[in-house]
């Protein structure tokens, strides 16, 4: 069974370059990218701002370039708009484009502020510090503003990994020209994107590496019952609350069937459970996923749970206390889900280096298991490299048990029938937007009364 769970593409600056010459190569000259670009972020600031007093931040490069097509769409509409530059233009097309602006430039040290400043000194590709000469009168000019818009990324960002490469700057709006790149989405730098629009210049890329878009799951036909809709054991441990959420929340989520291995109560009446050993309920040839770690406990009793799991020919997704019980960080079994947060990671598998991409694409390849690196900007990777971000999720979802409903959804939608990586993606969406509705405040259990109108909000065939 397959689901579609990703979205568009995520490219990074080298990328994005390529996509660029692959589309240049063919006939579209960089001139017309330009205006292109420049007419989209000119667009959203118009729909965005309107009339009101602008300034445009110009770089050296192409993206500065952008910011003299911006300032003249603008001034076409009536605008007072006016450019302040860090230095002459050093491409050839930015220096057309600075030429067709025909008006004055202010050098951006001695820039007077704005009620609305465009950021189009640097974009894609940075990689070193701002020099203080640019950051600071960058800081001013956008603490005086009212409206900040950036161009394709807030200057001072790197582009593949999110960092902050100069001040931290929060914008209210930035406008990503052709594809979306990894900083979109990581932290620390996606809280600082604000509303983020996508405009489409004509450059199409392809990547490995995607956004975790709103799933397209298969519906429930007449000929299914609760079996074929997904039948889910998980192991009930030390704390056996933890194993309950997951359990709620691989029933909500859409499994048919939901056994609970231990000897604890409360519940839906709806969850079966059975005190038997976990290796004879696994070895029912019905169930499609095993989850175990959720409240497991770290000791002997916890160990063989665990053993049982990996001994069996099922389907499995491990968090909490089963990775910690993992010994060494081998090749796995079965291509199971792995779901650590940064913590359980670092036990797992050490420091690794490079982004959250980097780093949960590696380890993937280490385990032979697809991995969900969990936290406000989670990463799901396989073996195979392909990976996907998910969106900034609320930061309110830093509360016990939140953990344990996403291990269950991603069981859930394991045991009906997806694929590892695609049931990983469906259950981060599905619990970031349960963590929307249920809003500020909220307690693991609220995840899984929201869970019904979260995925009425999928598509289904």
């Amino acid at each position: 069974m397959s689901a579609r769970t990703e979205g568009r593409p995520i490219l990074t600056a080298a990328e994005t370059r390529a996509a660029e010459e692959a589309v240049f190569a063919t006939g579209l000259t960089v001139d017309a990218a330009m205006q292109r670009a420049g007419a989209a972020v000119a667009e959203a600031a118009w729909r965005y701002a309107g009339r009101a007093p602008t300034l445009v931040l110009c770089g050296p490069g192409n993206n500065g370039g952008d910011g003299y097509v911006i300032a003249r769409l603008l001034h076409a509409r009536g605008v007072p708009v006016r450019i302040a530059a860090s230095g002459e233009p050093r491409t050839d097309v930015a220096r057309v484009m600075r030429g067709l602006w025909g008006g004055p430039v202010e050098p951006l040290a001695e820039a007077k502020p704005a009620a609305v400043i465009i950021d189009a000194l640097f974009g894609t590709g940075l990689a070193r510090p701002l020099d203080p000469a640019i950051a600071a009168p960058l800081e001013r000019l956008a603490a005086a503003a009212r409206l900040r818009i950036a161009v394709d990324l807030p200057s001072g960002i790197g582009t593949d990994d999110g960092a902050l490469l100069g001040p931290a700057i929060r914008y209210d709006m930035t406008v990503a020209l052709a594809v979306l790149k990894p900083a979109h989405l990581l932290q620390p730098a996606a809280a600082l994107m604000g509303r983020l629009v996508l405009g489409d210049i004509g450059i199409p890329g392809t990547s490995s590496l995607s956004e975790i878009a709103r799933p397209h799951l298969p519906a429930p036909g007449p000929a299914d019952h609760k079996y074929t809709r997904g039948h889910v054991v998980v192991a009930e441990g030390a704390m056996p609350g933890a194993a309950l959420l997951s359990a709620m929340a691989a029933q909500r989520g859409g499994a048919g069937y939901v056994t609970l291995a231990g000897k604890g109560q409360g519940g839906p009446a709806a969850i079966v459970r059975r005190d038997a050993p976990l290796a004879d309920l696994l070895a029912d040839r019905r169930v499609g996923c095993a989850l175990v770690g959720p409240g497991l406990g770290r000791d002997a009793a916890g160990r063989a749970l665990l053993d049982a799991a990996l001994a069996s020919d099922k389907p499995l997704v491990l968090d909490a206390d089963a990775l910690m019980l993992l010994e060494g960080t081998g090749a796995l079994p079965g291509l199971p889900v792995l779901t650590p947060h940064e913590g359980e990671f670092a036990t797992l598998f050490g420091t690794l280096e490079g982004s959250r991409i980097e780093r949960a694409r590696a380890a993937a390849a280490q385990a032979q298991a697809v991995v969900v690196l969990k936290g406000p900007d989670t990463v799901v990777a396989a073996p195979d490299g392909r990976a996907a971000i998910g969106w900034p999720a609320p930061g309110w979802l830093a509360s016990a048990g939140t953990g344990d409903v996403l291990a269950g959804l991603i069981a859930a939608n394991r045991a009906r029938g997806l694929a590892a990586f695609e049931a990983a993606c469906a259950g981060v969406w599905l619990h970031r937007r349960a963590a929307e509705l249920a809003g500020p405040g909220l307690i693991a259990d609220d995840l899984i009364a929201h869970l019904p109108k979260a995925l009425s909000e999928c598509s289904w065939s």
